[in-house]
């Protein structure tokens, strides 16, 4: 059997592909399956073909049972020809290629201080505080940003401005238990604020002012098929926020996210010093590679962040590691290889730059 395999071309980006044409035909439970393995196929941290050629059963990996795994063994012999990805499947990467790729640049891993979005019990993460820093602290990082989702998130539980001072308690207590205990690691104290369409954010500005770092982000009117950049231009000129979360909002096989001049938008972007994400986690890969290529040609700085909500997902840094790597940015542009005190300092400068007119 192993050598009847070794043959085998389909990647897991591939099998995705593939699984989701395959549910585009079905109903029902059997539909379900098949479009829940095809995200999942993003999650893989090994390439299936690699459980095959050692003789290993696709059943040990997320979301595939007996059926298809039939199925994709079928695809694995016959090695099919791969249709172009639907738009919502356009330009995402899986964990297995982006480990492969961190893998051949181990500086990157090494050399990273923290991740940049994770969500706590304060608003709809599942771990406190404290569990989400011992799980960072096991990663090896010297820092992490809470960054929970503003009042104006409530499907997300966002939080209002006294939330967030009692959260900044919290963060303080915490910080200064690991000092006494001599463990070089630091809560940064930061939020994922709502923006609205014209940009706007849901948070009293003297509540913010406060924060080591803020994102923005738009959760809304995300559908929208016409050309977005002035909302976009509106956003960067935020003065209250000094990263752009999730730029376009994309969800893999589910939403396409918005479309604008994006290199007038990372033109103004860079001009004012606003960062712009590079969101890990698998079904979002916004910014990829493609889009993160422009921004850096543009001039912008980068924030890489997991936007975790479990543990397990701050593994998902690889992601926007390959992301970076692959599209040429240098780690003297990522805000995540600086140390504590110069994030901070980074983001107090853009918080001096005047709003333009």
């Amino acid at each position: 059997m192993k050598a009847r395999f070794q043959a085998m071309v389909p990647t897991n980006l591939d099998v995705s592909e593939l699984l989701a044409r395959r549910a585009d035909g079905a109903e029902g439970h059997w539909g379900r399956a098949l479009r829940k393995a095809s995200r999942a196929a993003l999650y893989w941290e090994e390439e299936a073909t690699a459980l095959v050629a050692e003789d290993r059963p696709l059943t040990e990996l997320y979301r595939i049972g007996p059926k298809i795994e039939r199925l994709m063994l079928e695809w694995f012999e016959a090695e099919p020809e791969i249709p172009e990805p639907d738009a919502t499947r356009q330009g995402f990467m899986t964990n297995a290629h982006a480990r492969a790729v961190v893998a051949a640049h181990p500086d990157w891993r090494r050399d990273i201080n923290g991740d940049l979005q994770m969500h706590s019990v304060y608003s709809d993460g599942e771990l406190t505080v404290e569990e989400l820093s011992t799980a960072c602290i096991e990663r090896g990082y010297a820092y992490m940003a809470i960054t929970d989702h503003s009042q104006g998130l409530r499907i997300a539980g966002g939080i209002d401005e006294d939330e967030l001072a009692r959260q900044a308690d919290e963060i303080v207590r915490l910080n200064a238990d690991l000092s006494l205990r001599e463990v070089e690691f630091e809560v940064l104290h930061a939020m994922e604020m709502n923006l609205a369409p014209d940009g706007s954010g849901d948070m009293d500005p003297e509540a913010l002012a406060d924060l080591d770092l803020v994102l923005g982000s738009f959760h809304s009117q995300l559908r929208k098929k016409d050309d977005q950049t002035a909302r976009y231009i509106a956003a960067v000129r935020n003065p209250d926020i000094q990263v752009l979360g999730h730029p376009r909002g994309r969800q893999y096989n589910f939403r396409l996210g918005l479309t604008a001049d994006w290199p007038k938008v990372f033109t103004e972007a860079a001009r004012l010093g606003r960062a712009l994400e590079i969101d890990c986690h698998p079904n979002r890969q916004d910014l990829n590679v493609e889009l993160a290529t422009l921004a850096y040609e543009a001039g912008c700085v980068f924030s890489i962040g997991t936007d975790s909500h479990y543990a397990h997902e701050l593994d998902f840094i690889s992601i926007g590691l390959a992301t970076a790597i692959e599209a040429g940015i240098p780690q003297e542009r990522i805000i995540n290889f600086a140390p504590a005190d110069a994030v901070r300092d980074w983001a107090a400068s853009v918080r001096e730059m005047r709003r333009p007119a």
